[in-house]
C-alpha cells in the first residue's frame, strides 16, 4: 500500500541479543534521491522552495538532542545530479570541496548507499566525492572487476548502547542499461535479490547484529531487467531474504510505505520518503533484553524550520552559485514549454532536435522532455535556462539505424505515449491510474522522459490503430523517400545509446550487447554544453515547432489533446 504522510505501523520481534542493557531508543533517519536539493532555492527556477536538507538538518539536530549518537542518518543515494550547484562543483569548481561532500560532512550522515546517478557523473567526480566524504559508502551488489572484491563496503555495523546494527546497501543493477560503460568501467553490478541473500548470511553469521538495515538504491515499480537482474528489487527482496528489518529505499521518486511478508513468515517494513527531501523516512527502534519494537514514519519536512547555521555555513557556496546560474548566454526570440511536448510539436523538444542534428550532422534524431513542467520565457537567455532545456549530463551520439529499426523504435515510444482511441471521447494519452503513478510521473502512465519524438522525419500517428502499427513515416524532412531498408545516423543521447529506456532494445530490437557497436559518433561534452555553446553562438535564436508530426484523425485527438492538457495542467482552466 502506499503511504499516507505521517502513517505509523508497529512491528514487536523475539529478540535475541544479550547486550542491551535496559531499554535502548535508536532512531534512523533516511533521505534519498535529493538531487542536489540541499538549500531551500531552486537554483533552475531561481525561486524559494520547501524542503532541502537545511531543513532536514534542522529536523535531525532536533532529534539528536534527544537520541543523541543513537540516531543514525543514512542517504540511499542520487545526490550528485538535478540542481546546477551539484553540476557546477561536480565540473566547474572542481578544485574545491564537492558541496556534496561538505554538506554531508556539516550533518554528520552516518552512512549512504550509491545511486545510479550518482554513477552517471562519472569516476573523476564521484570517486573524489567519496573520498572527501566522512561516512561510508555502500555497494554489496558493486563488485570490483579487477578484483572481484567489493567496490565499496557490502555493509557497515553500528554499536549503539549495547545494542548492535548491521546496513546493507544495494544499487540497482540497471545501471548498465542506462549508462555508457566509460563511466561505470572496473565495476560490475550483480543480481541484487543474490547479492542481497549472500550478504544477510554473511552479516548474520559473522556479526551476529540485533538489527539488520537495508540501505538501497532501487526501487518496487520496474519490473525490467538488466543482464536477467531485476532493475527494481527492492518488494522481491523484502519477500525472499528474510532479516531485514526495515529497508529504506528509494530510486522510485515516490512515496510509499509497506509491510511485506517475507518467506519465512517474518514481516519487513519497506518505506520511501521520495525525492528533493520533502519528507524523509524516520524509524524508531525501543530494544530491551527481550524484546524489539519498531515504528516507522514518513515525515513531512517541506515547510519545517530552516538551519541558519547550515545556510551561514554555506553562504558563500550558494551566492556563487546564483551568479554562475544567472549568466547570460543569449537570448530567445519567444517562449518555450515543456506542456507543449506531449500533445505534438513543441519549440522546447524541436529546439533540442535543432541543437543535436547541427552538432552531430545525423539524418534523424530522437529526443523527449526532461522536466515535466518548466517554461523559457522569451528574452535573454541565462545558464539555468540551459539547465531548464537540460536537466542531465547526458552525452551526444550517433548511431547506426535502418529506416525499420527507426519506425519500431517510434512505434514503442507511441504506444507508452498514446491510448487506442475507440470513441472521440476517450483519452490521447495515456494516463495514469490511482496516486502512486501520479506522485511518479505527474499522471503519465510513463514516465515523461521516455516519450520521444523524431526529427528528420515528416510522420504521423494513427491512435485509432492497435500499438505497433501506428507510425507512418512519409518522408525525410527535406521530401526525399524514406527508405526502411537504409541505414541512417541516429543522434540520441547517451542514456538512449546504453539502451535506456529499452527504446532501442525492446523497441527497435536491437540486442543490449550490440549497442555500442551501433555507436558511431561520440561527442566530447554533455548535450548540455552543446545547447549553452549553439545558443552562444546564434546570440539570439528563433525557437518554432517543426510541425514535422502530428497525431491522427485530428477530428478525435485535438479535443482529447485539450481535455487531456486541463487533466495534467488543471491550473489552464483560469
Amino acid at each position: 500500500m502506499a503511504a499516507a504522510l505521517m502513517s505509523l505501523a508497529v512491528s514487536t520481534a523475539t529478540y535475541a541479543g544479550n547486550k542491551a542493557r535496559g531499554t535502548v531508543k535508536i532512531r534512523m533517519i533516511e533521505t534519498t534521491d535529493v538531487h542536489g536539493r540541499f538549500f531551500p532555492y531552486d537554483f533552475i527556477r531561481q525561486q524559494p522552495v520547501g524542503g532541502s536538507l537545511a531543513r532536514v538538518s534542522s529536523y535531525v539536530d532536533s532529534l539528536r538532542t534527544i537520541y543523541g549518537d543513537n540516531l543514525l542518518l543514512m542517504d540511499a543515494g542520487d545526490v550528485l545530479q538535478g540542481q546546477p550547484i551539484v553540476t557546477y562543483y561536480n565540473y566547474v569548481r572542481t578544485d574545491a570541496e564537492n558541496i556534496a561532500s561538505s554538506v554531508s560532512n556539516y550533518m554528520r550522515y552516518d552512512v549512504r548507499t550509491m545511486g545510479n546517478h550518482d554513477v552517471e557523473t562519472g569516476h573523476a567526480v564521484y570517486d573524489k566525492w567519496v573520498k572527501e566524504m566522512t561516512c561510508p559508502m555502500l555497494g554489496a551488489n558493486i563488485t570490483n572487476t579487477a578484483t572481484a572484491q567489493p567496490y565499496y563496503k557490502p555493509y557497515i555495523v553500528f554499536k549503539r548502547g549495547g545494542v548492535k546494527i548491521a546496513v546493507i546497501g544495494l544499487i540497482t543493477p540497471g545501471v548498465p542499461s542506462w549508462l555508457s560503460e566509460t563511466l561505470w568501467s572496473g565495476m560490475h553490478f550483480e543480481d541484487a535479490v543474490e547479492s542481497a541473500k549472500k550478504w544477510m548470511d554473511i552479516v548474520k553469521k559473522n556479526e551476529r547484529p540485533d538489527i539488520i538495515v537495508g540501505l538501497f538504491h532501487t526501487g518496487i515499480h520496474d519490473r525490467s531487467k538488466t543482464n536477467g537482474s531485476l532493475n527494481d528489487a527492492t518488494l522481491e527482496i523484502a519477500r525472499r531474504v528474510p532479516g531485514f528489518d526495515v529497508i529504506f529505499y528509494g530510486h522510485d521518486h515516490a512515496t510509499h510505505y509497506e509491510e511485506v511478508k517475507s518467506s519465512d513468515g517474518s514481516t519487513t517494513i519497506i518505506v520511501n520518503p521520495a525525492n528533493n527531501a520533502m519528507n524523509v523516512a524516520d524509524a524508531e527502534f525501543v530494544v530491551d533484553k527481550k524484546s524489539k519494537k519498531l515504528s516507522v514514519n514518513i515525515v513531512d519536512i517541506s515547510q519545517k524550520k530552516v538551519d541558519e547555521g547550515f545556510m551561514k555555513t554555506f553562504e558563500q557556496q550558494i551566492e556563487e552559485v546564483k551568479r554562475y546560474v544567472d549568466t547570460e548566454v543569449g537570448s530567445f526570440a519567444t517562449s518555450m514549454t515543456s506542456r507543449d511536448c506531449y500533445f505534438g510539436n513543441s519549440s522546447m523538444v524541436d529546439f533540442i532536435h535543432d541543437v543535436m542534428l547541427s552538432v552531430s550532422h545525423a539524418d534523424v534524431s530522437f529526443a523527449s522532455p526532461l522536466s515535466f513542467d518548466v517554461t523559457v520565457k522569451a528574452g535573454p537567455a541565462t545558464l539555468s535556462d540551459m539547465y531548464k532545456l537540460y536537466s542531465y549530463e547526458n552525452e551526444l551520439c550517433v548511431i547506426d539505424l535502418t529506416g525499420k529499426e527507426i519506425k519500431r523504435y517510434l512505434e514503442k515510444s507511441y504506444e507508452r505515449w498514446a491510448t487506442t482511441m475507440t470513441s472521440p471521447d476517450d483519452h490521447l494519452l495515456r494516463v495514469s491510474e490511482g496516486d502512486a503513478g501520479r506522485d511518479k510521473f505527474f499522471g503519465l502512465a510513463s514516465p515523461f522522459y521516455n516519450l520521444d519524438s523524431a526529427a528528420g522525419i515528416n510522420y504521423v500517428v494513427d491512435v485509432t490503430k492497435p500499438a505497433g502499427q501506428r507510425v507512418n513515416i512519409t518522408t525525410m524532412a527535406d521530401g526525399t523517400p524514406f527508405d526502411e531498408a537504409r541505414h541512417y545516423r541516429v543522434a540520441v543521447n547517451s542514456y538512449r545509446a546504453a539502451g535506456g529506456g529499452g527504446l532501442l532494445t525492446n523497441g527497435a530490437g536491437i540486442e543490449k550487447a550490440k549497442l555500442e557497436d551501433r555507436i558511431v559518433w561520440r561527442g566530447d561534452h554533455t548535450l548540455r554544453d552543446y545547447i549553452i555553446e549553439y545558443v552562444r553562438t546564434k546570440g539570439k535564436v528563433e525557437v518554432a515547432p517543426h510541425n514535422n508530426w502530428s497525431f491522427v484523425p485530428a477530428e478525435w485527438t485535438v479535443p482529447a489533446a485539450q481535455r487531456d492538457r486541463l487533466l495534467l495542467f488543471p491550473d489552464e482552466k483560469k
